[in-house]
């Protein structure tokens, strides 16, 4: 054992997490702690950890970026052929994870991750920076490359073909991810944290709260 890691503690006492205070369906729930995340000046509140099983029963998890959400669920934009998406097209359930170290809080979703339409991917693929747009056709996600020259390479050749105007790539698009299972985390002193549950029964939302 590691002393110096093994002794490292915190005491999480900012909030609490009752039932009489939180909302009964959790997409409420979830935009006030969003915002709260970005009112406290979190660094990147935005970002989450997405979480996939390929089909050699590996799971896989990295980082993304919120992009939307709404009565539907959860939505980012990624590669289609990158590992998640093609683990995605295998099997569609995955879990996303807020993690808000400033608050002491943490969102767990899980669900099923779909593609959104070509029009609302269109729509926000217009919207990005030229370079990142440039960046969507050069990146072949996941895949082993010669080096960093061969990527800013491919960047300058498509960057050349389409100057200003690069359409979506038909790789790359948006998913959504359909919740049917939701988590809020406050930590609390002693390790006594709180944590709501949210479970889809019949179409409807089912809060409990679960043991730290």
């Amino acid at each position: 054992m590691n002393p110096q890691i093994a002794q490292l503690r915190k005491s999480y006492e900012r909030a609490e997490l009752s039932e009489q205070a939180s909302h009964a369906d959790p997409l409420r729930q979830f935009a006030q702690w969003f915002d709260e995340a970005r009112a406290g000046e979190v660094p990147e509140p935005n970002a989450m950890t997405l979480a996939t099983v390929g089909g050699d029963l590996r799971p896989s998890t990295r980082v993304v970026l919120i992009k939307d959400f709404d009565g539907r669920g959860i939505v980012w934009y990624t590669n289609y052929d990158s590992r998640k998406g093609l683990e995605l097209a295998g099997n569609p359930y995955a879990a996303l994870q807020f993690h808000w170290v400033e608050l002491e809080r943490l969102v767990r979703i899980e669900g099923v991750a779909e593609k959104i339409s070509e029009a609302e991917s269109d729509e926000y693929y217009a919207s990005r920076p030229l370079d990142s747009r440039i960046g969507a056709w050069a990146s072949p996600q996941s895949q082993p490359i010669a080096g960093r020259t061969w990527l800013m390479t491919e960047a300058a050749r498509y960057g050349a073909k389409f100057l200003l105007d690069p359409p979506r790539p038909p790789h790359w698009g948006g998913y959504l991810l359909k919740p049917d299972r939701w988590e809020f985390w406050q930590g609390r002193k002693s390790r006594l944290h709180d944590r709501l549950c949210y479970r889809l029964d019949g179409g409807a939302w089912v809060r409990e709260r679960l043991a730290p």
